[in-house]
């Protein structure tokens, strides 16, 4: 349940669309199904009933620029929108940055994604790849900025480190970033080197303490697998299943709320995982089946998470704690799942999406959820640290 009084807060979108600034300019615009604003009216729509600018290319990320595709490492096609008669240039195909000639006649470049909190979520390594290929290409761009929707406060997990870089992790920065995706265009742009000449629109009455349902703005899932807001604030930590061979609840109506695997008691791992007295959580014993992806027509034993004080909640401490749980009551059938993921064939995919193997080597150490995260609290600091000077809100 929201803790403030829902505020109409005004997205960079908008805010862009209701100024001059676009008059008379030929943009391309990265964004997909959930780039929308005030009154639901999506971006594409606004942009292209604007008689002053020149709609010429729209970008999609993963998941298509409709978000009709559901798993990782499934490409989209390039399209031609028949409607609006540009073309649609996928950016999770063959190519992850726009190229030379995707660019080419291009005043600028526009980017109105939704990014959900969380190191891993690949909209925002879209986007710093858009950015680099810019800079390289002289196309200024315009991020439009959205609310993080699990709070722009909380920092948590440890930095990715150098070597384990992929599109699930390019940069040195905690699982849970706590900044919003202008914010972090910005950081990445001046950090990395990315060279663009970067525009940020930044949002009006935004605040860090918000949750997306304190801002008045819609909820549009932006990705297949993110339905709620509840989904986004668990994300963080349960998104580090897809590292195992135990399922995160795809293929069920509750993605990384639902975990499990067949052969375990419900009951009894939902006792253990409440005796652990994780901040902010309950752990009810779940029995389900997933309709597609792991253990897919199988009975899976495990829990859902309900998050009971979501200020207080640590979804990367708990995601931790819920792994080593499995491995711990069912040791002969834990199992880490094996690449490729996200185009990297060679580390084990929960090393990269963890950033390192050193939590994997903690879990197999059986090191207490506490001590995994304690480890983290000098990268947390560091991060929080680095991450000041291009905050743009309160």
């Amino acid at each position: 349940m929201s803790t403030l009084t829902a505020t109409e807060v005004r997205l960079g979108s908008d805010l862009l669309i209701e100024s001059p600034r676009l008059r008379g300019a030929r943009v391309g615009i990265v964004c997909n199904h959930a780039s929308v604003g005030r009154g639901f009216a999506h971006v594409i729509d606004r942009l292209a009933a604007d008689e002053q600018v020149t709609l010429a290319a729209i970008f999609g990320p993963q998941h298509g620029f409709r978000s009709d595709v559901q798993d990782n490492m499934i490409e989209t096609p390039h399209q031609q929108d028949a409607g609006r008669r540009v073309p649609i240039y996928s950016l999770y195909s063959e190519t992850r940055e726009p190229t030379a000639e995707m660019l080419s006649g291009l005043d600028l470049l526009i980017v109105d994604l939704q990014d959900i909190g969380a190191r891993i979520y690949t909209y925002i390594y879209t986007m710093a790849n858009c950015l680099r290929a810019c800079g390289r290409h002289g196309v200024p761009v315009i991020v439009c900025d959205r609310p993080n929707p699990i709070n722009g406060e909380d920092v948590e997990g440890a930095l990715l480190v150098p070597g384990f870089e992929s599109f699930v992790g390019l940069f040195p920065i905690p699982m849970r970033h706590g900044m919003t995706i202008g914010e972090l265009a910005q950081l990445f742009n001046a950090r990395f080197a990315l060279g663009a000449t970067l525009e940020v629109v930044r949002m009006e009455g935004w605040r860090r303490s918000m949750f997306a349902d304190d801002t008045g703005v819609p909820w549009v899932m932006p990705s297949p697998n993110m339905p709620t807001l509840d989904t986004a604030i668990v994300y963080p930590g349960t998104v580090l299943f897809e590292g195992t061979k135990l399922s995160e609840g795809r293929g069920t109506t509750r993605p990384f709320e639902l975990l499990g695997t067949p052969g375990i008691d419900a009951e009894r791992f939902a006792r253990e995982m409440n005796g652990l007295g994780l901040p902010g959580a309950f752990f009810r014993p779940a029995v389900f089946e997933p309709t597609f992806q792991k253990h897919a027509r199988l009975t899976c034993g495990g829990c859902q998470i309900h998050v009971t004080d979501r200020r207080a909640f640590k979804p990367v401490l708990t995601g931790a704690a819920l792994i080593q749980m499995f491995r711990r009551l069912d040791p002969q059938n834990f199992a880490w799942r094996q690449p490729p993921y996200e185009y990297e064939h060679d580390k084990l995919p929960i090393d990269i999406l963890a950033g390192s193997d050193v939590l994997r080597q903690q879990i197999e150490s059986d090191l207490t959820p506490q001590a995994i995260a304690d480890s983290w609290r000098d990268d947390e600091d560091e991060f929080r640290r680095l991450r000041r000077e291009y905050l743009l809100y309160e």
